[in-house]
């Protein structure tokens, strides 16, 4: 499976994964601010955006699979991985199994438990409204949770609209993809540097499993951006593109 993906720039290779219902046109201003140092590439995921074409997984490893096949065929070697939401369960997936390959490991808005606890509603409702309501008006109601100020905010149009691309049987086995996905045993093995960043007000990943993560990730750091919800790239971006431009220029 060929992803199609965004790219920008020069340098060590910075890939960013995006998560349910997003694509890699949400990444443009982290592309925009990290390609002057680092070759930028955001996969979009299969189901999701400019990949809506493409059958979409029921498994987070398959997802995994398909990123790393694109990471591939671009012949890159050593990277950086960011991932975002359910990204960050591929991320995770992909850190534990080729951890020789990952200079850093980002951590967004993600948690080591697909069955989110205390998320804004559970997975199973999301799957039985999506069945009845459709992608456009799922992709409506779930974008407004991930902004602070909901429909109002600035950058809930552009990430609805992206979200509306979603294929309807992607939307559905991605879901189930969270439900059944657990990673909590592997954390111990992430042995790479790693940064964690949670919106302190974000309505999908509430902080224990923010928690959890930093917890049981050796050497984990964390990083909160205060008043910003699961889109805090987008609401905050100055912020947000601060605080992974430290962790990329680390010593």
């Amino acid at each position: 499976m060929t992803l199609p993906y965004l790219r920008a720039g020069a340098g060590k290779p910075l890939v960013l994964v995006h998560g349910y219902l997003g694509g890699s046109a949400q990444w443009q201003d982290q592309i925009d601010a990290f390609s002057l140092t680092h070759d930028v590439i955001a996969p979009g995921l299969p189901g999701f955006g400019q990949a809506a074409h493409l059958p979409g997984p029921a498994r987070i490893v398959d997802f995994a699979d398909a990123v790393m096949d694109c990471i591939d065929a671009l012949r890159i070697g050593r990277f950086t991985l960011l991932g975002h939401s359910m990204g960050g369960m591929i991320v995770q997936n992909i850190a534990v199994r080729h951890r020789d390959r990952l200079e850093g490991l980002v951590l967004y808005g993600t948690g080591p438990l697909g069955l989110m606890p205390d998320r804004f509603e559970r997975i199973e409702t999301s799957m039985a409204r999506l069945e009845v309501d459709g992608v456009p008006a799922t992709a409506d109601r779930i974008s407004a949770t991930w902004f602070q100020n909901g429909i109002a905010a600035s950058g809930y149009a552009a990430t609805r609209d992206i979200a509306r691309l979603a294929h309807p049987q992607a939307a559905q086995s991605a879901l189930m993809a969270m439900r059944d996905w657990d990673g909590r045993d592997a954390l111990a093995h992430i042995n790479m540097p790693c940064r964690i960043l949670w919106g302190d007000q974000d309505r999908s990943y509430r902080w224990p499993q923010v928690h959890a993560l930093w917890n049981g990730i050796p050497g984990a750091e964390l990083a909160t951006i205060p008043g910003a919800s699961h889109a805090a790239h987008i609401e905050k971006p100055l912020l947000f593109n601060s605080i992974v431009r430290d962790f990329l220029d680390r010593p």
